[in-house]
C-alpha cells in the first residue's frame, strides 16, 4: 500500500477532496451570486429601484445593465450570464395607468442550477413588484394595511420545514452523494487491490503467505483497506454531523452504523465482480457502471417511486438506496428503530455476494487463468 502511492491516493486523497468540494460548492446552503444581465428600456426611479433590490437578494448578481437586448443575449450565449431580465420602455408609465405592462425575462437551461436560481429569483421580484404596487395604490385609497394585505394576499401559505428548517440543499446532497463517493472507493479499491494480483501473477506468492488459506488470505488482504474506510467513514460522519453542523434528529449512532454495514456492502460487492469476473479491466469497468448507477438509482435525486417499473426494480440492487433510506429515517424523520431493521438487514444480505463467488476466485488465484490483456 505504501509502495503504491496510488492506494492512499484513490481512498485518503479522493476522500478528503471530496469533502473539500462539496461543503465549500454552497456554503450557504444554496446557490449564490449567479450572474444575471438587466436591460433597462424603462430608465425610471422604479426600475432602477426595482435593479437595486434585484442585487441587493444574495442569489442573483447582476454583471450588467444595458439598455440594448442583443447585448445582453450575445453575453448569454458566451456563457458569462445565466438569465435576461428586461424591464420594458414605459413601465411606470402603464403601471400607473393599470395597464399592466408586460415583464420579460430569459433563463438558460444549458446550466440546470445556474439557469433555475436566476429565473425563480427574477420571477420572485416580479411577484414582490405587483404587490408593492397595489399596496401603494390602496394606500392613497385610504384603506388600512390588514384590509390591503388581505387583498394582495388573501391566502397566506406558511411552511415550516421541520427536519431542515433553513433550506439548505447541501443537508440532503452532500449527505447522500458524500458516503455515495466512499462506497465507489470501497469497490473500486477492493476490485483493483485483488484483480492487481491476478494480473501481476503474484497470488501464488500471496496464498503461500497465507498458509494456502483462501478465507486467512482475504480477510488478511483487506483488513488494512477497511480500517481505512472505516476511519474514512467515521471521519465523514463527524464533519457532516458535528463540524458543519447538518441535522441528526435520530439517533447518530445507528445512523453511523448504517454507514459501516454500507461500506462493509461494498468491499463485499467489490469481492462478488472480481471473483464472478476474474479479469482486472473487465471487474473494474462493471464496477464504475454499477457504482455511478447507485447515485441515480438509490432516489435521493429523482424519487423511486416516479421511475419505471424495470428501473425500479434495479434500485433494489444499490446498497446506496438502503443507506439512504437509513438517512433519512435517521437523521430527518428520527423514525423508530423498527423502520430501519429491514434495511440495515438487506446491506447485511449484500455482505453474503462475497461467499457465492469464493469457490471461481480461488481457483481463479490457484490456476491463474485468465487471459494477461
Amino acid at each position: 500500500m505504501f509502495a503504491r502511492p496510488l492506494y492512499l491516493f484513490a481512498s485518503v486523497g479522493v476522500m478528503l477532496l471530496s469533502i473539500l468540494f462539496f461543503l465549500t460548492l454552497m456554503r450557504g446552503g444554496s446557490a449564490e451570486n449567479m450572474p444575471v444581465a438587466v436591460v433597462d428600456l424603462d430608465q425610471t426611479s422604479i426600475s432602477r429601484r426595482l435593479i437595486h433590490e434585484m442585487q441587493a437578494t444574495p442569489s442573483v448578481d447582476i454583471q450588467m445593465i444595458t439598455n440594448s437586448y442583443p447585448e445582453a443575449r450575445k453575453a448569454m450565449q458566451q456563457g458569462k450570464i445565466y438569465g435576461i431580465f428586461v424591464v420594458p420602455e414605459g413601465f411606470y408609465r402603464d403601471m400607473v395607468d393599470f395597464k399592466r405592462p408586460q415583464m420579460d425575462f430569459y433563463v438558460t437551461n444549458a446550466y440546470t442550477v445556474g439557469g433555475n436560481t436566476a429565473y425563480k429569483q427574477m420571477l420572485t421580484m416580479v411577484n414582490l413588484t405587483s404587490g408593492a404596487f397595489q399596496r401603494e395604490v390602496l394606500r392613497k385609497k385610504g384603506l388600512p394595511d390588514n384590509v390591503i394585505m388581505h387583498r394582495i394576499q388573501p391566502l397566506v401559505i406558511e411552511g415550516h420545514m421541520v427536519a431542515n428548517p433553513w433550506g439548505n440543499y447541501s443537508v440532503y446532497l452532500v449527505s447522500t452523494i458524500l458516503p455515495g463517493i466512499l462506497g465507489l472507493i470501497c469497490l473500486m479499491l477492493t476490485i483493483f487491490t485483488i484483480g492487481f494480483e491476478l494480473k501481476m501473477r503474484t497470488s501464488h506468492a500471496w496464498l503461500r503467505a497465507a498458509g494456502g488459506n483462501y478465507t486467512v488470505a482475504m480477510i488478511g488482504k483487506l483488513i488494512p483497506y477497511t480500517l481505512i474506510y472505516l476511519i474514512l467513514g467515521v471521519g465523514c460522519h463527524l464533519i457532516l454531523y458535528h463540524y458543519a453542523g447538518f441535522p441528526v434528529y435520530g439517533s447518530s449512532v445507528r445512523l453511523m452504523f448504517g454507514l459501516l454495514l454500507f461500506i462493509f456492502a461494498m468491499e463485499a460487492l467489490g469481492i462478488f465482480l472480481i471473483g464472478l469476473l476474474p479479469t482486472l479491466r473487465d471487474a473494474l469497468s462493471i464496477g464504475a457502471l454499477y457504482a455511478m448507477l447507485g447515485f441515480s438509482l438509490s432516489g435521493f435525486t429523482y424519487p423511486q417511486m416516479s421511475m419505471l417499473a424495470p428501473v425500479k426494480a434495479l434500485t433494489y440492487l444499490e446498497p446506496l438506496r438502503y443507506y439512504y433510506l437509513i438517512y433519512v429515517n435517521e437523521a430527518l424523520m428520527a423514525a423508530p428503530v423498527q423502520n430501519n431493521l429491514p434495511h440495515m438487514l438487506a446491506l447485511t444480505a449484500f455482505m453474503l455476494a462475497s461467499l457465492l463467488v469464493a469457490p471461481r476466485l480461488h481457483r481463479a488465484l490457484v490456476y491463474q487463468n485468465y487471459p494477461l490483456k
